[in-house]
């Protein structure tokens, strides 16, 4: 007659070990997220001159002019090339961070849609 209730065959231990295991990817998770987010991407527009400075918390550190883009006839030009090198150093923040959760999913797709 077969028990009521548990896994035959020994799958609480089996249980103990994927617990183990989602543990451990946890944590390292969270260092590689904290190690990205002490990192700085930097994005050049118009040449170099702008250059712009993020963290991989997508937090702005350094916007860096030179001295010919600054055309008080024409802020309108500093002001995409400022736009233009922002967005461009948040999109390599985003890639590595995606590259994190891919290495840590085994690209999976899991990481999708979560906010970190």
């Amino acid at each position: 007659m077969a028990k009521r209730g548990g896994f035959p065959g020994g799958m609480p231990g089996n249980m103990n070990n994927l617990m183990k295991q989602a543990q451990r990817m946890q944590r390292q998770m969270e260092e590689s997220q904290k190690e990205l987010e002490t990192k700085e991407f930097t994005a050049k527009a118009g040449g170099g001159a702008v250059e712009v400075t993020v963290t991989g918390k997508k937090e702005v550190t350094k916007v860096k002019l030179s001295q010919e883009v600054v055309d008080p006839e024409d802020v309108e030009m500093l002001e995409d090339l400022v736009m233009a090198a922002t967005n461009e150093a948040l999109r390599m923040a985003e890639e590595a961070n995606a590259e994190v959760m891919n290495k840590m999913t085994g690209g999976l797709g899991l990481g999708g849609g979560l906010p970190f």
